[in-house]
């Protein structure tokens, strides 16, 4: 599967919930950035589901380039957004 559509060149941080459900945007088209909206419909891609272990801070993939995802893993730094 391919990577989706640049949604921002910066990780997105979420306090997250122990034991909540969390639907990361893989196609990019999401206007609820980093979750799903729906904008995905008639494309390859879907969201992916994360739950959450603990409650906390979590940095989410705004790039959609991650090999880490729904998680930064540092791949923005690597595009050229100009």
């Amino acid at each position: 599967m391919s990577k989706g559509q640049v949604a921002g060149s910066d990780p997105i941080a979420i306090e997250v919930e122990e034991g909540k459900s969390y639907f990361w945007c893989a196609c990019g088209k999401s206007k609820n950035q980093p979750f799903c909206d729906g904008s995905h419909k008639d494309t390859e891609f879907n969201p992916l589901k994360w739950t959450a272990d603990k409650s906390g801070k979590k940095f989410f993939c705004a790039c959609k380039q991650s090999n880490n995802a729904p998680f930064c893993d540092g791949s923005h730094k690597e595009l050229s957004l100009d």
